[in-house]
């Protein structure tokens, strides 16, 4: 109810995107993500970083590295998406 009421949205649509039922709009994730504090990105990665639908693979690769070289990949890579998501909702 509180994520609803602070993007200004009806709480049955927040309770459907979260059954992925519906999808949000640009401006509707970037409010989204402002409110919960995180960069509109991290909205479409799971609790590991990682992004949905290639977790397997992903894993299976990382856990193989050492976890110094692991933790600076997955940094780079969070940069590298969040560059990109800045640079598409930048008007």
């Amino acid at each position: 109810m509180k994520l609803a009421e602070a993007c200004g949205t009806d709480v049955s649509y927040i309770g459907q995107i979260e059954m992925g039922k519906r999808f949000p709009s640009i401006k509707l994730i970037e409010k989204i993500a402002i409110v919960l504090g995180v960069e509109p990105y991290r909205l479409f990665m799971n609790d590991s970083g990682l992004q949905y639908g290639e977790i397997n693979e992903t894993e299976d690769f990382l856990i193989k590295i050492p976890a110094n070289i692991r933790e600076k990949l997955i940094k780079r890579f969070n940069t590298a998406i969040n560059s990109c998501v800045k640079e598409v909702l930048t008007p």
